[in-house]
């Protein structure tokens, strides 16, 4: 899970901007293009970054969170979104899909072991990476934790989250009619996928709109309108996504199979207003993870670009660039 905008003016804890070294599209064999750049140091500490969503795509903005002169920053568009076509798909676009991904890009970067970098969604498809291919990853950096369980769906699309915000959540639902509001998912999916670019996108708007507006601590509830590009792109699979359960064997199996986890060291950044993702799945996850350490931001939701949340993960960044020894990269 992600928000459309998040990215507001940087803070003075973030690097100045770095422009690309390398920008390709890597063929995945199936039928998608995947939009791949790298910036930073050529020869720095490898970072891939994992965007959220899904859909959400990634951005400059996120490059900022690295000293380019330390990182080998590797950012890449999910299937579906972003600058990978075909745009909006959800032929062949799995979580399994995406993992795959990740090793190809790896791959053809030759690069042997590398920081996980992810948010939000970012971080769920981080855990299911690192589950699949410990040896590769050498360190763990997640924030805005979502583990894709079926309580944490019912949390913000079965009316938890609009216990705080009724206006909003009654903006978000009234566009459905009364009989099936008792699975917003559902509802949607059948508007987001009718085949109707016109409905499409109406409805992909206003999935986002809901989403963005409760993304920081900071809102006024003011929900902007996404680009109708962007907004299909997101709400499509976003939506995709929850409808399949993430494509998850189980409802728990990221929390089942963290004993994989045990040897590899990781960074848990969780605002503790966050209002997509609550905190009890950052805590749990922290829980069950020996070698995880979480840090709780005060006065902070969910956005990436919350002040406490960027600075913290500079921070952290920051005394990862010392440890490039310790780690392997």
């Amino acid at each position: 899970m992600e928000q459309f905008a998040g990215q507001k003016k940087a803070t003075q804890h973030l690097f100045p901007p770095v422009d690309p070294f390398d920008q390709r599209m890597l063929e995945t064999g199936d039928g998608h293009s995947i939009y791949v750049e790298q910036c930073g140091a050529a020869d720095g500490i490898p970072v891939v970054v994992v965007h959220g969503g899904p859909g959400g795509g990634c951005s400059p903005a996120m490059r900022r969170y690295f000293d380019p002169s330390v990182y080998r920053v590797i950012l890449f568009d999910q299937r579906g979104c972003g600058r990978s076509r075909p745009h909006a798909s959800v032929e062949d676009n799995t979580t399994w899909h995406l993992v795959a991904d990740m090793e190809m890009i790896r791959k053809t970067l030759g690069i042997s072991r590398w920081i996980v970098f992810g948010g939000s969604w970012g971080a769920t498809l981080s855990l299911i990476y690192a589950q699949a291919h410990t040896r590769h990853v050498a360190y763990l950096v997640l924030r805005g934790v979502f583990l894709m369980t079926r309580a944490e769906l019912n949390w913000f699309y079965g009316g938890g989250a609009g216990m705080f915000w009724p206006d909003l959540w009654q903006r978000f639902v009234q566009l459905v009619p009364e009989a099936e509001r008792g699975d917003m998912i559902a509802a949607y999916h059948k508007r987001l996928f009718s085949g109707d670019l016109i409905v499409e996108t109406r409805f992909a708007r206003a999935w986002a709109a809901w989403e963005n507006a409760l993304a920081s601590i900071h809102t006024d509830g003011a929900t902007g309108e996404a680009p109708a590009d962007y907004a299909r792109a997101f709400a499509r699979l976003e939506n995709h996504y929850f409808v399949n359960g993430g494509f998850l064997d189980s409802d728990t199996q990221i929390l089942d199979r963290m004993p994989l986890l045990a040897d590899i060291p990781g960074t848990i950044v969780q605002g503790r207003y966050d209002m997509i993702c609550p905190p009890a799945a950052a805590w749990e996850l922290a829980r069950r993870w020996p070698k995880g350490e979480l840090k709780m931001i005060g006065r902070a939701g969910h956005a990436l670009s919350e002040p406490g949340i960027s600075s913290e993960l500079v921070q952290v960044m920051n005394q990862l660039a010392r440890l490039r020894r310790t780690l392997g990269v």
